[in-house]
């Protein structure tokens, strides 16, 4: 794109396939061609008994997750900039551990 061109105007549109959904669990696959984020719910019945229930597995270019980490950085700072800094506890029973 040269400085004399305007820049495109974007349009989004769903399918009728498009569903939003809750995810507290992402789990990431890479591999030399893509990244594979796949979506889905913890559920804790018991303290030694965790089950996640995947639900969506979504591709992705490792440019676009590139893209996707800046997007996410900015958007974090900006939240932790109006709401406080977002904690992340430590599983109980493994030190240092995310959940």
């Amino acid at each position: 794109m040269t400085p004399s061109q305007p820049a495109p105007k974007f349009q989004l549109v769903n399918t009728p396939e498009y569903r939003e959904s809750y995810a507290n669990s992402v789990q990431i696959r890479v591999n030399l061609w893509d990244f594979f984020l796949m979506f889905g719910i913890v559920n804790q019945t018991a303290p030694d008994s965790v089950t996640i229930h995947n639900f969506q597995g979504v591709y992705v270019s490792p440019q676009q997750a590139k893209a996707l980490l800046n997007v996410l950085t900015q958007n974090v700072s900006q939240y932790e900039a109006t709401f406080g800094e977002i904690k992340l506890e430590p599983h109980p029973g493994k030190p240092g551990a995310i959940q």
